[in-house]
């Protein structure tokens, strides 16, 4: 079965070869192959003009994507690590998300973003930066949970006219895999999926939080939802999953007061309060900065055992 890391450089590859408009473009994605080896191969398939190595500048070649995308073509950006999409943020919230408003151009760009922890990269090279673009109108921001969602989910993002952040955790990179998908397959963005169905809570989450709550809540009566795009959430489908549970609990690797917690939690509040039989719960990591030693970062991140105990919690209440 493929690994995570395989379905990407898989879509990549299939983008490539049915549309020449594709191309991509990032830190050492050439002869090197990536950072994290996604690109592997890539280079050499389809040569210097689709697989372009840029300079350390991450606002200079993302601006320079949000240019090929005014002018027709269809760009992946490969940013080596999540954190540093915040030197981008300008090309990225001021000029990418406002274009087809101001303007009616339509603007295809893709930035893959490797985040999170588990991997001892400390507070720079840790950090789960999603929630700083969630809400942003005009940009959408896509993180799959599973090799069927990472191929999926690329797919549909590269075929999308407007900006698209696609999420990807490295640390699922060669850990997580699964069933083999046809170069035809898509996930469509906007919709999420009921990962394991359940009547006694919901649990909401996404990326490699998916597989942490399924281990967790193996045993119990309790539905676990993939967000899979994290903007514009499928308010739809988490409200339905709430009305016949009547438990929530939101469970993320960002910290409590950053990623996408509190934007369901509020959704439900407002338009599934009455469904409710217990005040809902969040399982996220402490307002701080990724601890670099392996064993602070191991209590800093949600474990099964955190999650376990809050999801008995909430369905005792």
């Amino acid at each position: 079965m493929p690994l995570f890391i395989e379905a990407i450089r898989g879509a990549l590859r299939d983008a490539l070869l049915e549309d020449e408009r594709v191309f991509l473009l990032g830190e050492d994605i050439g002869h090197f192959g990536g950072a994290f080896g996604v690109t592997k191969g890539l280079w050499e398939e389809f040569g210097d003009e689709r697989v372009l190595d840029t300079p350390i500048s991450e606002e200079a070649f993302v601006g320079a994507a949000v240019g090929a995308a005014w002018m027709g073509d269809r760009p992946v950006v490969e940013l080596q690590f999540a954190d540093f999409v915040s030197c981008a943020f300008d090309p990225i919230v001021t000029v990418a998300a406002k274009t087809h408003w101001r303007s009616g151009i339509r603007l295809p760009l893709v930035i893959r973003a490797p985040f999170g922890g588990g991997v001892h990269g400390g507070p720079f090279h840790s950090q789960c930066p999603e929630g700083w673009f969630v809400g942003v109108a005009g940009l959408k921001v896509v993180c799959p949970g599973s090799v069927e969602d990472a191929y999926g989910l690329l797919r549909a993002a590269i075929d999308d006219d407007d900006p698209v952040l696609y999420f990807e955790h490295k640390g699922l990179y060669r850990r997580l895999s699964g069933e083999t998908v046809g170069d035809g397959h898509r996930t469509p963005i906007g919709r999420g999926r009921i990962a394991c169905a359940g009547s006694a809570a919901t649990v909401v989450t996404y990326g490699a939080a998916v597989d942490l709550a399924l281990r967790a809540v193996e045993g119990l009566d309790v539905e676990v939802l993939d967000l899979r795009t994290l903007w514009p959430l499928d308010g739809a489908l988490v409200l339905e999953s709430v009305a016949r549970t009547s438990r929530l609990l939101v469970l993320q690797e960002a910290p409590r007061s950053d990623g996408v917690a509190d934007t369901v939690v509020s959704l439900v509040a407002r338009e599934g309060f009455e469904n409710l039989d217990a005040p809902p719960a969040v399982v996220a990591a402490p307002d701080t900065p990724v601890p670099f030693a392996p064993e602070l970062e191991d209590a800093y991140q949600p474990s099964v055992e955190r999650v376990r105990f809050a999801v008995e919690e909430l369905i005792a209440y």
